[in-house]
């Protein structure tokens, strides 16, 4: 249990990585978090393959993921090798891991990841949200230029055919009446 203490939620954060547009964390950060060792973190999961449906929940990452993903984390030693291709595991794949890691601490450490997906994703539906509200406001704007440039011509026209119209009434012979005479 001090352990737990050590992991703060930037740490947990901090090995939250996109790939393929998931969210998801590596098999290594996990067994760092659960206290146990990769190969044995792989290993309950390949016995209990069927709670791993599909890509949704876990998949291997492909040599040119592996080798992008080194980069971005930069923990891991040159010349470091793994003979399986390093398993990403997505919120549901996190989730289910629980029941496959039956430990006190995995429980304890899988319940504060569960809650820090919960927060990115709150995080992401604000941030969205707030995007919406700007493109409206910005379409908005947009509309009413244009309505103002709409304005605009109208106004230019009107002025134009005033213009014009006071020209032609100065130029014009007057008939009727002619006081002036």
């Amino acid at each position: 249990m001090q352990k737990e203490a050590i992991i703060t939620d930037e740490i947990i954060s901090s090995k939250i990585y996109i790939v393929r547009g998931q969210k998801v964390m590596l098999d290594q950060d996990l067994a760092e978090l659960y206290q146990v060792e990769t190969k044995h973190l792989k290993r309950q999961v390949r016995r209990n393959i069927e709670r791993f449906p599909g890509e949704d929940f876990m998949f291997e990452l492909s040599p040119e993921e592996y080798q992008i993903s080194r980069s971005q984390i930069g923990t891991l030693k040159q010349g470091q090798n793994f003979k399986y291709a390093p398993m990403a595991f997505t919120e549901l794949g996190i989730s289910m891991l629980s029941s496959v890691l039956n430990s006190h601490e995995a429980i304890q450490v899988n319940i504060r990841i569960m809650r820090i997906f919960v927060h990115v994703r709150q995080i992401l539906t604000d941030t969205t949200e707030i995007r919406l509200e700007i493109e409206k406001i910005r379409n908005e704007l947009f509309n009413h230029g244009k309505n103002m440039q709409i304005v605009f011509a109208y106004l230019e026209e009107l002025s134009s055919k005033i213009k014009s119209q006071q020209f032609g009434v100065n130029n014009r012979k007057r008939i009727g009446f002619k006081p002036d005479e």
